[in-house]
């Protein structure tokens, strides 16, 4: 099958391999992107795919706190620009206070409620876009609540490019656990520990890396035994409790909780646009295609 510019760009963006290397694993794989990228794992040419890496729209993450509840919620606009302007920031605090107060499950449910002022809460993000002049959206939020003696971890990074909210059980050491969330937010773990790793990613991971190793030419009787020790970095890359602790890498971030007496309950990790494609003009091409039809 005939493989387009396109589908080369996005697999080098993705892997970070050769624009030959990623032709040829797209030509082998009939176009199959997630196989595109397995098939250079397995040639050792590229690393595991984060598909959250590519961040495309704007806006904002936010929390709030209070008492034994709190929300995190992310708020999107077409621009970064609008992102600091202060109409927005109220919106977004406006946003999350309702949030907290009536919980609802979705963001459907969310938009559907009637705020303090009267108006639905979409009817008041669309408000909001009338001032503003710019598409806003609300696009996801959880409300997480803790015991008694527990602790809430609220962390902004880069005034809410990136929201952690982390909840420490067995202590109410607040710093400790925003300590935890600012190391989240920079290692961007996708689980607390190993117990939560759904089964089938650890096969598919054990498979790629068994190929890898076998492309090395690693001989077959000591192949198991190193893809075993590979998935235990696996779990390192992705498990919070197993990662090295940012702020003291000689510890784990499950010691450096275990010392304060407590355990990772849970966390909730944000980036702004993560996972949105954001469109790419390319006007060169869009001149052309004017010039031609002229």
């Amino acid at each position: 099958m005939a493989i387009t510019a396109q589908q080369v760009k996005e697999l080098r963006e993705k892997t970070g391999a050769g624009m030959m290397d990623c032709k040829k694993a797209l030509q082998a794989t009939e176009g199959d992107m997630d196989k595109a990228i397995d098939f250079l794992r397995e040639k050792g040419i590229a690393k595991a795919a984060n598909k959250s890496d590519r961040i495309a729209a704007e806006g904002s993450a936010y929390i709030v706190t209070e008492g034994n509840e709190a929300v995190i919620l992310e708020v999107n606009s077409e621009t970064d620009f609008v992102a600091k302007n202060e109409g927005f920031q109220v919106l977004v605090k406006e946003l999350a206070q309702h949030l907290l107060a009536k919980k609802p499950a979705t963001v459907e449910e969310a938009l559907a409620q009637t705020m303090d002022n009267g108006a639905t809460v979409a009817d008041h993000i669309n408000a909001a876009v009338a001032k503003i002049g710019e598409r806003l959206n609300l696009r996801r939020f959880e409300v997480v609540t803790k015991g008694d003696n527990d602790a809430f971890g609220a962390y902004l990074h880069m005034g809410g490019r990136i929201g952690v909210l982390t909840v420490l059980e067995g202590t109410t050491d607040s710093d400790a656990a925003k300590d935890v969330s600012m190391h989240i937010a920079a290692l961007r773990p996708k689980y607390v520990s190993r117990d939560q790793v759904d089964s089938t990613e650890i096969e598919h991971e054990r498979e790629v890396l068994t190929q890898q190793a076998l492309n090395e030419g690693k001989p077959e009787k000591i192949v198991a035994k190193m893809v075993e020790g590979r998935i235990g970095k696996f779990y390192e890359e992705i498990c919070v409790v197993d990662q090295s602790f940012v702020k003291n890498p000689d510890q784990k971030v499950g010691e450096f909780v275990k010392s304060k007496g407590a355990a990772v309950k849970s966390f909730v990790r944000y980036e702004v646009g993560e996972g949105i494609e954001k469109r790419q003009d390319n006007f060169a091409e869009e001149v052309m295609s004017q010039v031609k039809k002229d």
